[in-house]
């Protein structure tokens, strides 16, 4: 059995959107034994609107159109496939689920040239062609392989029935390397482990020679050569995709993985010993002290606990957005756009 919690599910308007925020639970750490996600897109300019898709039969090879998720603009056409399944909001008939957050990336492969499919519509294509989290990884790759990936870097959520959770990191492979799509990295999450991400990617060194565990693209490496984001002459295996592909910052410390670091420290200890000692990452000032990919949590987590966790203004912290300067008279937690500004 596999969960959707979702505060905001599906948007249409045309806005760069850079406030989602995804947790994934394994199905040992669950209160009622099933894999969950929480996902939302937590912008006040977003209007929420739930998708169906209705399962259809005998349209193999019929051209569809593809339309950008967030513009609306038309993109291209592609192949049908014979059958697909019910989707609703972020999940199908089969119980697959797919989330995400949009990290960005390097600047260099923002943009690939004719390329189709942009991330929402990988994900709802991808929802009613597959049953599995495996699957849907593989599909993924083989519809932006075909048809180009026509977004910046982004980490999906994807869980299903079986229980299996992972997280996946793609960014294009730009327009100079001779080959459409994108590369990527996907990594289970272990049984009894709870991951989270929000707009940073998280996937640093990876195994390669787990493909239970781990599965990534044969060229992750050279396409980051081709673009002098890593150098030929260093260990492969020293390879990290965020640190090349998406290098942590200060703004993205403090806006993006401050999210991680608050749903971690609430559910890997009760003691804050977590929250202590990552807070100056949290906090933009060692953007190196990078936190884990995964954290045990100290119990078994609800359906509400994640409600709670996605509600979160880091209430009790030292990051409490009520308590610092943008909170106004009114020591108000929320925030007007743009979220980065400089006081001169």
């Amino acid at each position: 059995m596999i969960r959707l919690a979702l505060r905001i599910l599906i948007f249409t308007l045309p806005l760069v959107v850079k406030s989602c925020t995804d947790i994934l639970v394994t199905p040992e750490v669950s209160q009622d034994g099933s894999a969950m996600i929480a996902y939302n897109a937590d912008s006040g300019g977003l209007m929420g609107m739930l998708y169906h898709y209705p399962p259809t039969i005998g349209r193999g090879g019929e051209e569809r159109e593809v339309y950008e998720w967030d513009t609306g603009n038309f993109l291209g056409l592609i192949r049908e496939v014979n059958q697909t399944y019910n989707v609703i909001g972020n999940i199908n008939e089969y119980g697959l689920c797919i989330g995400e957050s949009t990290f960005g990336g390097v600047e260099i492969l923002s943009k690939q040239k004719d390329a189709i499919l942009d991330y929402g519509s990988l994900i709802y294509i991808t929802l009613q062609r597959c049953k599995t989290a495996r699957e849907a990884i593989h599909t993924m790759v083989k519809l932006m392989d075909e048809y180009g990936y026509a977004s910046e870097g982004e980490s999906f959520s994807l869980a299903d029935r079986k229980g299996e959770v992972w997280i996946m990191e793609v960014i294009s492979r730009g327009r100079s390397y001779g080959k459409k799509g994108a590369v990527w990295v996907a990594r289970r999450v272990p049984p009894g482990y709870v991951t989270a991400h929000a707009n940073q990617a998280r996937i640093r060194t990876f195994p390669r020679n787990d493909t239970d565990n781990c599965l990534y693209a044969d060229d992750v490496v050279d396409v980051a050569v081709h673009y002098g984001l890593f150098s030929n002459s260093s260990d492969p295996n020293n390879f990290s995709f965020s640190d090349v592909y998406s290098p942590v910052t200060s703004q993205t410390a403090r806006l993006s993985e401050a999210r991680v670091w608050s749903i971690f420290s609430a559910i890997v200890d009760d003691s804050g010993h977590f929250q202590d000692k990552y807070l100056d990452y949290a906090s933009g000032y060692n953007v190196t002290h990078r936190m884990p990919l995964w954290i045990k949590p100290y119990k078994k987590l609800s359906l509400l606990d994640l409600m709670g966790l996605m509600n979160s203004h880091y209430e009790g912290t030292e990051l409490d957005s009520s308590k610092d300067v943008g909170a106004g008279l009114y020591s108000t937690p929320y925030r007007p756009r743009p979220l980065g500004w400089e006081y001169e």
